[in-house]
């Protein structure tokens, strides 16, 4: 009896303990199993069986779906846009990014000012950035429509226009938040290592060079898989400036993928394969660059 009496109040507090850490968690469980695990399982299911938009579940089809996309005329060339794109805005924003970040870094009056102005566009939607720069770059509302009418063409009439129009939209959209990001990185950075650099004679650029990148991977890893994700998943700007247009030439993955489901084939099992080979692509990718990029931090 004497024994069992102080174990009872221990058990209490340790189950008390248990119940109050499951209700934390279970906001979290419930927000990633309705908004996240029940729609994988849902386009899984999908991805194997025929299913048109206006009919439903019609039977399984593996792996027809998959051929289905892969077979889709404009799959290869939206798989070649997208790549091009990703390298293009991911290859700029970590550039800008770390530049402005170095530039923010100084001790100067301006300092907060320029902060505050290269991350504001960041507060922006992208679907309200989208609309703002589309009338920007309208020949008819847009402050550009005389001189392009006297060129005569539009930004968004060429594909190599559309692309890096669109390209520049994201470039002032987001470079602030890379910026912060990089920020961050640097400000990790020890006073002490900068002091020994500079004491073994190095000049800005050596320890820009062989100190800060160096110790800026861990950084580098976050913003460069957060930037090839977002590029790869691009969608909302396509589909607001361009409408994949001028001739399919700047049709993304995720917009042909919507074009299956809801526009032409009205196919959401070929629109779920669609989704399948995209999300392995993105982990299989994913992967491949936390790998080297952890392999280039340890050597």
């Amino acid at each position: 009896m004497t024994t069992d009496a102080p174990a009872r109040p221990r058990r209490s507090a340790r189950r008390s303990e248990a119940i109050q850490g499951w209700l934390y968690a279970t906001p979290t469980a419930l927000f990633v199993g309705v908004l996240f695990v029940i729609p994988l399982v849902l386009v899984a299911i999908m991805s194997a069986s025929d299913w048109p938009l206006f009919a439903g579940f019609s039977g399984w089809n593996f792996p027809d779906n998959f051929v289905s996309a892969v077979d889709n005329r404009l799959f290869w060339q939206a798989v070649r846009f997208t790549i091009v794109y990703t390298v293009a805005a991911t290859v700029l924003l970590i550039a800008l990014g770390l530049g402005l970040a170095l530039l923010v870094q100084e001790s100067t009056a301006w300092r907060s000012f320029l902060r505050t102005a290269f991350l504001i566009p960041s507060a922006l939607g992208l679907a309200s950035a989208s609309l703002l720069f589309y009338v920007l770059y309208s020949p008819l509302a847009g402050p550009f429509a005389g001189w392009m009418e006297s060129a005569g063409f539009t930004i968004l009439g060429s594909p190599g226009g559309a692309l890096w129009a669109t390209v520049f939209l994201i470039v002032w959209r987001f470079t602030g938040f890379y910026m912060l990001l990089m920020l961050v990185g640097l400000q990790g950075i020890p006073g002490e290592v900068y002091e020994a650099a500079r004491i073994d004679g190095s000049s800005r650029w050596q320890t820009f060079l062989y100190v800060t990148v160096p110790l800026l991977r861990p950084t580098f890893a976050l913003t460069i898989v957060m930037c090839v994700t977002g590029s790869l998943l691009a969608f909302e700007q396509f589909y607001i400036l361009t409408k994949g247009g001028p001739d399919n030439s700047t049709m993304t993955v995720v917009q042909l993928m919507y074009s299956m489901a809801f526009q032409g084939q009205n196919d959401l099992g070929v629109a779920g394969g669609l989704s399948v080979i995209v999300l392995v692509a993105l982990v299989a990718i994913n992967v491949f660059q936390l790998r080297v990029l952890r392999g280039r931090e340890e050597s």
